[in-house]
This record gives C-alpha cells, sequence and structure tokens, in this order.
C-alpha cells in the first residue's frame, strides 16, 4: 500500500513538491479573498473552520487526514507526498490569508483573483503530479471508490465533488459563480501545467488529474 521512497532524489522532490504546495496554499487563499466562490472542496472546508473557529488550513489539515483514512480503509496505494500534501497545504494557505486582503465589491478584481487562484492550482497540481511520490488524499479516495465500485473516475469524483459542495453549501460555505468557473476551468489549467513542465504522469496520475485538490487542494 506504500510508494517506496527514491532516497536518491528525495530532497530535490522535496523542494518541488513544496514549491507546488505553495502554489496550492496561494490559490486557496486567493479563491477564499475574492468572495465569488471557491473549489468545491474549499467550501467545505471553509464552512466547518468557521463552525469550529478554527483557520481554514487548520481545517484542510484535519479534513486531509479524515479523507486519508477513508483510502486507507479502502485499501489504496499511498505515497510520503500523500502525507506532505496533508501537513503543507494548509499551512501555507494561513500564510497567505493572514496578509492577503479580503476584496468586496470589486468584481474586475475578483474575478482576477479567480483566474489567478486557477492558474496557480494547475501549475501547483503539474508541479506535484510531477514528483509521483503519491496522489493526494481526496484523489486517492477517488481512485479508491472507482477501483472498490467500479464506476468511472468521472462519475467518482463528480459524486465527491457533489456531495463536498453540497454540504458545505449547507453549511454557509463560500459557493458560488467562481465554483462553478474553477470546476470548468481547473482541468484545462492543469493540462496547461503539464505541457509547461513537460509533465507524464503514470496512468493513475492522469486519472486523478481529472479533479484537483487544494488541495488542493
Amino acid at each position: 500500500m506504500i510508494k517506496p521512497i527514491r532516497w536518491n532524489t528525495f530532497l530535490r522532490d522535496f523542494i518541488r513538491i513544496q514549491l507546488g504546495f505553495v502554489l496550492f496554499g496561494l490559490a486557496i487563499s486567493l479563491m477564499i479573498r475574492g468572495n465569488i466562490g471557491t473549489s468545491a472542496w474549499v467550501v467545505l472546508e471553509a464552512a466547518l473552520a468557521y463552525k469550529f473557529g478554527i483557520t481554514v488550513g487548520t481545517m484542510t489539515v484535519i479534513m486531509g487526514f479524515l479523507v486519508l483514512f477513508s483510502a486507507i480503509a479502502m485499501r489504496e496505494k499511498l505515497g510520503w507526498g500523500t502525507l506532505a500534501n496533508i501537513l503543507s497545504i494548509g499551512p501555507w494557505a494561513d500564510l497567505w490569508n493572514s496578509f492577503m486582503p479580503s476584496v468586496a465589491d470589486n468584481l474586475p478584481l475578483q474575478i482576477g483573483m479567480l483566474l489567478a487562484a486557477i492558474l496557480f492550482m494547475g501549475l501547483g497540481s503539474a508541479i506535484y503530479i510531477g514528483v509521483d511520490a503519491g496522489a493526494g488524499p481526496r484523489d486517492s479516495l477517488m481512485l479508491a471508490i472507482k477501483r472498490t465500485t467500479g464506476v468511472s473516475i468521472r462519475v467518482s469524483r463528480a459524486l465527491i465533488e457533489v456531495t463536498v459542495v453540497t454540504v458545505g453549501f449547507l453549511l454557509g460555505g463560500p459557493a458560488g459563480l467562481g465554483t462553478l468557473v474553477y470546476a470548468l476551468l481547473i482541468g484545462p489549467s492543469v493540462q496547461w501545467g503539464f505541457k509547461i513542465f513537460n509533465v507524464q504522469p503514470h496512468k493513475a496520475n492522469e486519472e486523478a488529474q481529472a479533479g484537483i485538490e487544494g488541495g488542493a487542494e
């Protein structure tokens, strides 16, 4: 269930993967501070963070572990990058949130922040997937559902995303038009990131990129 660690390239891979997580965290912060909608997982994590009085980054870490345990229960193969994903993205998001101002009543700037978030999420995803250190917890769950139920990647991802965003919205999470825009544009953004960094992922990772996290995504 554990992907072997390539010790001869570990330091280089760790630095690269952290660069991807920095971009993930920046993307999450831009979506939150832009106030026109976030990705599905951030809708839920922000809603729970507000309910429990903790930071979104802390909730991202907690949610990552909860999702990870679900994937482990379904015997999904993991890697050191899976744990790094959980422990890194949330703190980076909190760091960016600590000095990024919230923007309202400035639609052009808000749209720009959303599009920048999608761009950074795509680039960060390409960097992270390119390291090939294991899928993130949310993509691990998606792959586990596909493997255990026999449904397609698209169906598995759709089930997860619809459930997550619905629960998050009902709890008062920041769903909005930007949530739909993100869902439509994140795939092309990741593909563009693949071309920029010349990423040629394995089949499982190619499937996982159909719905990248922010996680994160």
